[in-house]
């Protein structure tokens, strides 16, 4: 019993670990809208390439963690992000442009 709880904590921690390292890989987009008010933005994410597709992915809003980071972004700018998601709510932790 002492072996089973010993490996159920450790898939446990692996697992936490993935989410986070998932939640921070660096996503690629095109800026569709800025709200610098409430400190949003949306982005359409770029497609993998895949062969017949010429529509983007869905648009996404997120909460901006540093709303000086979208002073340099326009709408239509190409850009590189990476996520976290807390509590349902999506945050941009890092926005760079292309």
């Amino acid at each position: 019993m002492k072996i089973a709880s010993i490996v159920l904590a450790g898939t446990m921690v692996l697992t936490i670990i993935s989410s986070a390292a998932l939640a921070q890989q660096a996503l690629t987009g095109m800026v569709t809208k800025i709200d610098r008010i409430k400190g949003t933005i949306a982005i359409q994410q770029e497609q993998s390439g895949t062969v017949g597709t010429s529509a983007g992915g869905a648009v996404e809003e997120f909460k901006a963690q540093d709303r000086s980071a979208l002073d340099a972004v326009h709408a239509g700018d190409r850009v590189t992000y990476s996520i976290t998601e807390t509590g349902g709510m999506k945050t941009v932790t890092k926005l760079q442009k292309q």
